[in-house]
């Protein structure tokens, strides 16, 4: 069957669905894969993208890599963040190597005080790097990088300004370490997300790497965990009053039976994909791309993960996109 879409009536045997009532009617399908009619739940962020350039692509990945580690949930992070993708040196103000990289937090002073940290020790510590501003600048809308840096210089740093841009010179010791001042920031969406139900282990993590493959032909958006793919999603709350969140009980297989459970039968391999994007319309796109790439052999359905709509404003409905 060719990657189109359709409705069609879900047999009794999927019926015993506990806790959507989309199972209980009408699903749309992707090669015969049900897409739950349901939405992820997303809310704002703010972002700023960096621009992290070096001598060699090989030391502008690993920049890139070291700068977004730890950071791959707001709620135990101080920052969202990923490699958007890579540049060459005709994208780059310096004419060199680089990768964008996305960075989301709650809000601005949090932004940059995860942003200054982390380009402070994982980007001015990195041979041969520099780092740019890679989003408009718009008046009391930005934070302040390079400016708050530029005292690792002790008295020696020196700013110049091209074409209405500051930028700060940091002696280092193979040489000087290029920041630019302020960075600008938008009101991004973080949270998107949709979860592959699979018949094993193997079948599961495979349509997640396919999928992943995809969104990341896209621009404007990242999936922060690791190697975009979530294995551990969680639910708010926990039986333990100090914990803001624990695993999301309704969707691990091994607990069918002892808890009320969302997996229909035969699913034994369930994994999430989170998606944060510059923009609604951003995170919508990947969450198409991400779906369809999803839909091979070996997955029984697609959902999304969402609490009623009480977590978040932005709701991205599954069907509503994908149709």
């Amino acid at each position: 069957m060719t990657r189109g879409l359709l409705y069609f009536a879900l047999s009794t045997q999927h019926s015993t669905r506990t806790t959507h009532d989309a199972y209980k009617s009408l699903v749309l399908t992707i090669n015969n894969i049900p897409i739950e009619d349901t939405f992820a739940e997303a809310f704002p962020m703010t972002a700023a993208r960096l621009i992290v350039t070096a001598e060699s692509a090989a030391w502008a990945q690993t920049a890139g890599q070291v700068v977004t580690g730890y950071a791959s949930s707001v709620i135990g992070c101080d920052v969202e963040a990923g490699v958007e993708r890579t540049l060459n040196d005709e994208e780059t103000v310096d004419g060199r190597p680089g990768v964008s990289i996305l960075m989301f937090a709650f809000n601005r002073d949090a932004l940059q005080k995860a942003v200054v940290n982390r380009v402070g020790q994982c980007i001015l510590t990195c041979p041969t790097t520099a780092c740019y501003n890679g989003l408009p600048i718009v008046k009391g809308k930005s934070i302040k990088i390079g400016g708050n840096l530029r005292f690792f210089g002790d008295g020696h740093q020196f700013s110049k300004k091209l074409e209405g841009r500051r930028y700060w010179r940091m002696p280092v010791m193979d040489g000087e370490f290029t920041c630019e001042d302020v960075f600008g920031t938008v009101k991004g969406v973080a949270g998107g997300n949709f979860l592959i139900l699979a018949a094993s282990q193997a079948e599961g993590l495979a349509a997640a790497e396919q999928a992943i493959v995809a969104m990341k032909k896209l621009t404007g958006v990242i999936m922060p965990f690791p190697g975009g793919i979530v294995r551990s999603g969680s639910k708010v709350g926990s039986k333990y009053k100090k914990l803001r969140a624990s695993t999301n009980d309704a969707y691990c297989p091994t607990l069918r039976g002892a808890v009320k459970s969302a997996l229909p039968d035969g699913v034994n391999a369930v994994y999430e994909i989170v998606i944060d994007g510059l923009d609604q319309n951003a995170v919508e796109e990947a969450t198409r791309v991400g779906v369809r790439a999803a839909c091979v052999p070996g997955v029984l359905g697609i959902t999304a993960g969402n609490y009623g709509g009480t977590l978040g404003p932005v709701h991205l409905h599954l069907h509503k996109l994908l149709q």
